[in-house]
């Protein structure tokens, strides 16, 4: 039996796991799930880990308050060390009626795995257990392995960030794999070069002492929902550029490009709506800033009452491409809300989160280990690079805290998968090949390690 079949025959076990670890309400936000999912998720991750012999398993309590879950798996004397990251906590599952399926039970369907975190990110630290699984059964793990598996990185707080800084010797490695991007597409085996960093703001705007008939008061009583719409509008440009005053959206992408009618088929856009932005959809995904408002307090249309409202609030986010500090964007993004208010409305801005820009050296001796093992384990297709929109806040306090390490971002959440939307997925036969990439991966990294 070589590699790949051993990769395949570890499928099912993989299949068993991902059903258990997605059956926990793991959303790192106490108002909505209570804190004992998560609590229960990192322990479930750790009883994992001790499972496959890692050694110094620990629950790390981060500054934000969540837990962290590390163990350190040693390997032969003098190889190097890889650091194999993923997250336990989740998206919240949205409109569960929209599902399906329930988001917290994996069910087959359609050739594809169904759950919350399936693929974005409990899928990721299945992938790396079955790797290392895969290559125990073919001479043992022919590097030293540390995993790190972080319970809020899809609420922005930093805490694992802020804990790697104050533990700097926790993490350290000579490469570091992190398990939380995804191919270009199906099949199409893809490292991500670049993410954007993010901001996280909320902006309050306060106009009256309390809420007014509209009929007595409307027309002259300032309405703070209709300042809080104007402020946010003043955000995108008539063709739905982002535009923050003083941030700049006109950088280009130069390497691997998303064909637009592409781009509406992963993006399920309707027919006859346009898409919003200038440039090309690569320069707009990943080489430029983009606004989203995430998500706005007022009155819901059922039990509206006839009020000028007093107060109003928003979410907003802000990604953030490599080469803009994340700081310098998030002073930016809070005068441009302060600014635009009309009518002397009251503002008041919040930072929630923030994370910065990241760019990876693909010229690295890793990077030629993963593009051999991209090929054999993906039949002769050649590597893509892509960038990603999204943020990983850690990657760039890795890069900072370990410059000398080489870090490869990879994973299952290709567009397919629909990672924070409802019905999210995964392929098990993306699961099955990253898995084998990675064996494949660590071994000739190894290798390597010892010609060098």
């Amino acid at each position: 039996m070589d590699l790949a079949e051993s990769v395949a025959a570890l499928l099912p076990r993989a299949r068993t796991e991902l059903a258990e670890f997605v059956a926990f309400r793991s959303v790192a936000d106490e108002a909505q799930f209570p804190r004992s999912e998560c609590e229960a998720a990192a322990r479930w991750t750790a009883d994992a880990l001790r499972a496959e012999g890692f050694q110094d398993v620990a629950l790390l309590d981060t500054p934000d308050g969540s837990q962290s879950v590390y163990g350190f798996l040693p390997g032969p004397a003098d190889a190097p060390t890889v650091l194999l990251y993923a997250h336990y906590d989740v998206q919240p599952p949205l409109d569960e009626a929209a599902w399906l399926s329930p988001p917290f039970e994996l069910t087959e369907r359609d050739g594809r795995w169904y759950a919350r975190g399936a693929a974005d990110c409990k899928g990721g630290l299945i992938m790396h257990l079955t790797a290392l699984r895969a290559l125990k059964q073919h001479g043992g793990v022919p590097v030293n392995v540390k995993v790190i598996v972080e319970g809020s990185e899809e609420q922005g707080t930093g805490g694992l960030e802020r804990y790697a800084e104050a533990h700097p010797e926790l993490l350290t490695a000579d490469t570091i794999v992190i398990g939380d991007c995804g191919n270009f597409r199906v099949g199409l085996p893809t490292v991500t070069a670049t993410l954007r960093g993010m901001t996280m703001l909320r902006v309050q705007v306060d106009t009256l002492a309390g809420n007014l008939h509209s009929g007595q008061f409307g027309g002259a009583a300032p309405d703070a929902l209709a300042a809080l719409i104007r402020i946010l509008d003043s955000l995108r440009d008539a063709d739905g550029s982002t535009t923050v005053a003083g941030l700049s959206g006109e950088a280009s992408w130069e390497g691997l490009q998303y064909p637009e009618e592409q781009f509406r088929t992963d993006a399920k856009v309707l027919d006859g709506v346009e898409l919003i932005g200038s440039g090309t959809v690569a320069d707009r995904l990943w080489a430029r800033p983009a606004v989203t408002v995430i998500g706005i307090d007022c009155p819901s249309v059922v039990g509206a009452t006839p009020s000028v409202q007093a107060s109003a609030r928003a979410q907003v986010s802000l990604r953030v491409p490599p080469g803009v500090d994340a700081a310098e964007a998030t002073k930016l993004l809070t005068a441009h809300l302060e600014n635009a208010a009309p009518w002397g409305a009251r503002v008041k801005v919040e930072q929630v989160g923030q994370g910065q820009p990241f760019q990876a050296d693909t010229s690295s001796p890793a990077y030629a280990a993963m593009s051999e093992a991209m090929r054999e384990a993906y039949d002769g297709v050649d590597m893509a690079i892509a960038g990603q929109g999204g943020s990983i806040p850690l990657c760039n306090t890795l890069a900072v805290l370990y410059p000398q390490a080489e870090i490869l971002l990879i994973g299952l959440s290709e567009p397919e998968a629909q990672i924070h939307a409802v019905n999210e997925s995964v392929s098990p036969e993306e699961l099955e090949r990253l898995s084998l990439t990675e064996a494949l991966f660590l071994r000739r990294y190894a290798a390597t390690a010892e010609r060098g």
